[in-house]
């Protein structure tokens, strides 16, 4: 029988929410988070669940979002020609199933093609095939019948991949770890949060458009003002084949990834020293987290207002932004019990701490 953690990975991980149409998602962000707090959103849509409490408002954050797609264009033969929404490497895409969702909830299965290296020239054949060169087959045969089921121009696309367990107990495989996982663990961490005794105002969030160019964060940050933040993501592994073992800072089963650096964001090290602390002394496996690359909410939120004190807390997933990610279970419990130890300790006291430089 499943678990809470996995069931609620499961409906997550399996809704269809690329950037800009993240509604079924927000649904089961709100129906999960009924009666624990109160609800608004922004208006790009981004969603705050306010648990209440006296003292400094501290913000545990996701975002809502998965690389997907949309409709460009509808040829006359009913091939649909995509645009990408988020970063795609064209190498995971050929091949693979997605589904299109019409404007009145229908979902269309189709497949991505391209024209078959048996008709390529030799130096075609080793190419990557750019996402232009792709087209979905939805089964139909003019642009007449595409569009008598329902799909037009403007429709999102997402990856149609299922939630599975793997052969390893506590290994899953799914789409959209990048961030669903991180949604997951709001509202399990929140759930805790709600029942627990705490010196703070927590309010729990669901960011839209992260993957392309940290949107809704912006506008998130200014709707719910926080005083601290912790920004929780699905971040890439780097322990498979091709990495160095003794460079890797998000290794699956590691525990849950301490971040304190990237291109969109300094942490504030007090914060993520308070969160170092934490996992130690809870005895929560945690690993830490300095990356060259990549860019996570923290980006906007940290700049927000005169500025939040912010920290990433990630469980690493191999493959993101493809049809077929894995996760461990542990690293993702990991995640929500240092999310909420940490959140704990964020007295007014603490807070003011994180930001005393005279």
């Amino acid at each position: 029988m499943a678990t809470k953690s996995e069931t609620l990975l499961k409906r997550f991980t399996e809704a269809h929410g690329p950037s800009g149409f993240e509604g079924e998602v927000r649904e089961i962000f709100v129906k999960e988070l009924e009666g624990v707090g109160q609800f608004s959103t922004d208006r790009t849509g981004s969603v705050v669940c306010d648990l209440g409490g006296k003292g400094p408002r501290v913000m545990l954050e996701a975002h809502m979002d998965e690389v997907g797609f949309r409709v460009q264009s509808i040829g006359p033969k009913g091939f649909l020609q995509l645009i990408a929404v988020g970063g795609w490497w064209p190498h995971v895409v050929l091949a693979q199933q997605l589904v299109v969702k019409t404007k009145k909830g229908k979902k269309i299965v189709g497949v991505v093609g391209s024209k078959p290296p048996h008709f390529l020239p030799e130096a075609e054949r080793s190419r990557v095939m750019s996402l232009e060169s792709m087209f979905v087959d939805v089964g139909a045969t003019s642009r007449e019948e595409v569009g008598a089921m329902g799909i037009r121009v403007g429709d999102p696309v997402a990856p149609r991949t299922s939630f599975e367990p793997m052969g390893r107990k506590g290994r899953y495989l799914s789409k959209a770890f990048d961030n669903r996982v991180g949604m997951a663990a709001v509202v399990e961490a929140g759930q805790k949060l709600g029942r627990l005794k705490r010196s703070n105002r927590v309010l729990l969030a669901g960011s839209v458009q992260e993957e392309i160019g940290l949107r809704g964060a912006r506008t998130l940050a200014r709707h719910a003002r926080p005083d601290v933040a912790v920004i929780l993501e699905g971040t890439p592994a780097d322990d498979t084949p091709g990495f160095r073992p003794d460079e890797s800072q998000a290794t699956v089963e590691g525990g849950v990834q301490i971040r304190m650096h990237d291109p969109s964001a300094i942490m504030n090290p007090r914060l993520a020293e308070l969160a170092v602390e934490t996992a130690e002394k809870e005895k929560i496996p945690h690993q830490l987290a300095v990356r060259r690359g990549g860019g996570t909410d923290a980006g906007e939120v940290h700049l927000s207002g005169e500025g939040v004190p912010s920290v990433v807390l990630g469980v690493p997933a191999r493959y993101i932004h493809s049809h077929n990610s894995i996760i461990d279970l542990a690293d993702y419990r990991a995640m929500v019990d240092l999310s909420v130890a940490l959140i704990r300790r964020l007295t007014a006291r603490q807070a003011d701490k994180l930001v005393e430089y005279l």
